[in-house]
């Protein structure tokens, strides 16, 4: 049994909100995010930007970068034991492909952005080619279908 790619990507996500990650988008957001975080607005020293208005404590930081590995590692090792790219690679581009709207637009550039992958990726893997083909296929079927019944 292997786990699916909805399946790590949740599983994945509960394990970071143990670290304490806020956002910000506005000074009452920031001090209320601070306050969170158990430090007065003016603690700034303490925090780190994470990027897209995220902060977190300078104390969590090397608890995020290791669990930032973990899960890269995680995502590798599931493509990995994808021998064929039908199983774990196809599902995790069937949800991005559908999540960046490809039946639209037919571009991969979103999808293949929010996996860390590039077009060099897919061209040097014959696993995740595949996984891309077979799941490209299944979407603009369904699409054909669908306008067949209209």
């Amino acid at each position: 049994m292997f786990e699916t790619y909805q399946e790590m990507k949740k599983r994945q996500e509960e394990e970071l909100k143990k670290i304490p990650i806020k956002f910000a988008f506005t000074d009452e957001q920031f001090k209320q995010g601070m306050k969170e975080l158990g430090l007065n607005e003016n603690d700034t020293d303490k925090i780190v930007s994470i990027g897209a208005g995220g902060f977190m404590k300078k104390t969590d930081v090397e608890a995020y970068k290791e669990m930032q590995k973990k899960h890269n590692k995680e995502f590798w090792t599931e493509i990995a034991k994808d021998k064929v790219g039908d199983k774990f690679i196809k599902n995790m581009f069937l949800y991005e492909l559908n999540n960046h709207e490809y039946s639209y637009t037919n571009d991969i550039t979103d999808t293949l952005m929010s996996l860390g992958l590039s077009n060099k990726d897919i061209e040097e893997n014959k696993n995740l080619r595949t996984g891309l083909i077979l799941a490209e296929k299944e979407i603009l079927e369904a699409e054909e279908s669908e306008e067949e019944e209209i």
